[in-house]
């Protein structure tokens, strides 16, 4: 039998799953440890190397405290955040007391004291995340940067699941294009989402393009996905709304110029035979992305002058969603993108008009 584990440590690059991770095992260890002055939390959150200093001298304190009544105590070192590859992080004061940290982790006795540290983020290149794999109850929540959308998935579908709810296909990547990394907002809009379609349904991609905002991209969804399915009708309804609610005609030309930038670029891979269209959208993203993405020198971040930082899944959508215009006429739509700004600060009080006329010029030739 495999000797008991002198600590729980759960890592990861995430504060939010960590967190709440971290404080379901906190419960259950407070479950065995009754007595709630046996239970000390200190706070490992650190500006600097002093404020690193000063988080584990309490905790050393804390785990070297014995017991009033004699029984097994319960600290849990929360919000790490000096494990990170950042300056405080890098530090060579700070490596020196994260050294004292292990040797007082590699001394402590799990009979008298049940120690938990949760930290976020996590550099695992380090010595002492390593030396924690090898010797603690070891737990990396969300996985490794590589397979961040994996892990993002993840969290949702196992809120659905929680919750007696499930995805219908398309529908989990949906709001992950339109939530972004925000492991929260995830969280709470699964949560309402499954209300929404009831105990034991599944949660359709209608109801996310219903009811999730867009909080990644400040994307105004109805407007542009009118506007490049091709349908007057609907564009010109979904421009009312925006303008009857107090709308600004800016985001809506950011949003349209931000979708046909991306569309040129499908367009002119499609165009060149490096990826096709299919019945699941755009195939072949990764190859072009291998071929033709060192061309995008300091455009790594997420950005619709980069097709290759996007969402896959989302591309493939916005591709496969209606028929991929021609390259004039991606083209031209941009054209007219310019013209109706440059309207728009000349009629600033007929923002909805310019936007109509646009649209008709664009739709219905």
């Amino acid at each position: 039998m495999a000797p008991a584990k002198s600590f729980t440590f759960i890592g990861g690059a995430d504060d939010f799953l960590v967190g709440r991770l971290g404080k379901e095992r906190y419960e259950a260890l407070a479950a065995e440890i009754t007595d709630e002055f046996a239970r000390e939390t200190v706070n490992g959150f650190a500006a600097n190397v002093g404020e690193v200093e000063s988080a584990i001298n309490r905790f050393r304190d804390a785990v070297q405290t014995v017991s009033m009544f004699g029984g097994r105590r319960l600290v849990w070192l929360k919000d790490v955040n000096f494990l990170a590859d950042s300056v405080t992080g890098r530090a060579e004061s700070t490596l020196r007391l994260v050294e004292d940290l292990q040797a007082l982790l590699a001394a402590a006795n799990p009979a008298d004291t049940a120690i938990l540290i949760t930290a976020a983020p996590v550099d695992r290149r380090r010595s002492f995340p390593k030396w924690c794999e090898k010797n603690a109850d070891f737990t990396l929540v969300g996985g490794d940067a590589d397979s961040a959308g994996e892990a993002l998935a993840g969290v949702a579908l196992a809120e659905a699941k929680s919750l007696g709810a499930a995805f219908a296909p398309g529908a989990v990547e949906l709001m992950l294009a339109k939530v972004g990394a925000n492991t929260r907002l995830i969280v709470e809009e699964t949560r309402k989402l499954a209300m929404y379609a009831g105990e034991g349904a599944r949660i359709e991609e209608a109801h996310v393009a219903e009811l999730t905002p867009n909080v990644a991209e400040g994307d105004f969804f109805e407007a542009a996905e009118a506007f490049f399915s091709g349908d007057l009708k609907w564009t010109l309804a979904a421009l009312h709304r925006h303008f009857f609610s107090g709308g600004d005609a800016r985001p809506i030309l950011s949003a349209l110029q931000n979708r046909n930038r991306i569309l040129l670029q499908v367009r002119a891979l499609v165009d060149a035979g490096a990826a096709r269209l299919g019945p699941r959208g755009l195939d072949g993203l990764p190859r072009a992305a291998s071929l033709y993405g060192t061309h995008f020198v300091g455009a790594t971040e997420k950005s619709s002058y980069n097709l290759f930082s996007q969402n896959a899944w989302y591309v493939g959508k916005l591709a496969g969603s209606a028929k991929l215009p021609a390259l004039k006429r991606l083209i031209d739509n941009q054209q007219e993108f310019i013209a109706a700004f440059e309207e728009i600060v000349r009629r600033s009080h007929e923002q909805e008009d310019v936007l109509r006329e646009m649209s008709v010029r664009c739709l219905a030739s």
